[in-house]
């Protein structure tokens, strides 16, 4: 463990999954919902109470802040990120996080709901942390440690580079975004502003975990129109939209191209929303693959079936649209092979193993590659999230400020002067 170090990473969060952050989907604001900057503006002030003077929060609810180097060797300037939102799958009003001290391995049965049931059957992870302190909500909300957790790993770890300026380091850069959990989360950063070289989200599961590839991500809207007539004189003249929407998902794959069928590099096309009237309707889906070339052959099956389907309804008709969501890090971060070499050999300092794995999602830290700032993902415990089950293990979260700890360090002592 560091030396001199007194974890606040749980009281922190304990106060962060309090704050109400969830985003919009459907909004068209930026951010999507105002009171994300309601835990931007604490992070300020907590920032500036540090030291850190230059610690701002932009009109669109981003925090930068700035930690000055402690070395005369010229070193990339370093950033690391997490988002301040919670997912809009479940509520996270009036989260009521509990601390279970030296969990003891038995089932958890949340106060609020009691069919919320944390449990080492349903969580295998969960066995490491027996003997160990861990945190869920009430049974009524999700937790938010996806990614509060990841917010209060990196205060901690600033903190703890404010207050040991013996640690070598280059200057560090801090960012908390909103709105990633809806796709948006650097739509309105200003990355000269940042002023960073390379970046690291702090976005991750459990301990040890290290991602430097993520799927490849297209959204496709289907809007059907169909014919509207009165109901009852409606013969041989309606096309009900909302039956053909329901046509196409049914003619989608069910043993394979669907989330609940696939697993490890496997991509999928996914059903997310659909709303509409008789007269027109709309679908949305989520296309996923690891290869970005794979993308334009799911987005042409599902373009097929739709074909089929409105070959049976004369007089409907139908726009598919494809729009860019994200793409693998990794296309980027192969280029830069050292940001996950020092990553290796911060987590062997710190007696941490290495599990290099792809994520089947995405983070900010896949824009931010394709926007010129390499960003791989680092740990931060959380489990079963965005959902009323999702927990974080305290031993993970405290591992990571260190794990961060060393990895400034590794960066000073084998990239100086190489910038």
């Amino acid at each position: 463990m560091l030396p001199n170090y007194t974890s606040a990473v749980a009281s922190r969060l304990m106060r962060y999954v309090q704050i109400d952050t969830q985003s919009d989907p459907q909004a068209t604001t930026f951010p999507s919902t105002e009171k994300q900057k309601d835990l931007s503006r604490i992070l300020v002030q907590e920032l500036q109470a540090m030291g850190i003077a230059d610690a701002a929060m932009d009109e669109y609810g981003y925090v930068y802040a700035t930690i000055p180097a402690t070395t005369t060797k010229k070193i990339p300037v370093l950033c690391f990120c997490s988002h301040v939102d919670t997912a809009p799958d479940c509520s996270g009003t009036g989260v009521k996080p509990i601390l279970h001290r030296n969990y003891n391995g038995q089932p958890l049965v949340l106060p609020l709901d009691a069919t919320q049931v944390v449990s080492v059957e349903k969580y295998p992870y969960l066995q490491e942390h027996i003997g160990k302190d861990i945190i869920t909500a009430s049974g009524d909300t999700l937790l938010g440690a996806d990614d509060k957790a990841g917010v209060s790993i990196i205060m901690d770890f600033a903190q703890y580079l404010v207050s040991h300026p013996q640690v070598k380091h280059g200057t560090i850069k801090i960012l908390f975004t909103p709105d990633e959990e809806v796709g948006r989360g650097t739509e309105k950063l200003d990355i000269a502003r940042l002023g960073a070289d390379f970046a690291y989200t702090l976005d991750g599961g459990k301990l040890g975990s290290f991602e430097d590839e993520t799927f490849s991500a297209d959204g496709v809207t289907i809007q059907i129109n169909g014919v509207i007539a009165h109901p009852g004189y409606a013969k041989g003249k309606m096309v009900n939209a909302l039956k053909i929407a329901g046509d196409i998902i049914s003619a989608l794959p069910k043993t394979h191209l669907t989330p609940e069928t696939t697993e490890g590099r496997a991509g999928f096309i996914h059903p997310l929303r659909i709303e509409g009237l008789a007269e027109k309707a709309t679908l949305e889906f989520l296309i996923r693959d690891f290869e970005t070339a794979r993308l334009e052959a799911h987005e042409s099956l599902l373009r097929e079936l739709t074909d089929r389907v409105m070959a049976d309804y004369p007089g409907a008709s139908y726009y598919f649209v494809v729009q860019e969501q994200y793409r693998n890090m990794k296309e980027v971060l192969q280029q830069y092979p050292f940001a996950a070499d020092y990553a290796a050999e911060a987590y062997r300092r710190a007696k941490l193993p290495f599990i290099q794995e792809p994520v089947r999602g995405g983070t900010d830290g896949s824009r931010l590659s394709f926007m010129g700032l390499p960003c791989p993902n680092i740990f931060t415990g959380m489990q079963a999230i965005h959902s009323k089950e999702e927990w974080v293990g305290v031993h993970d979260m405290e591992r990571a400020v260190e794990a961060l700890v060393q990895l400034v360090q590794v960066w000073e002592e084998n990239h100086g002067d190489l910038a």
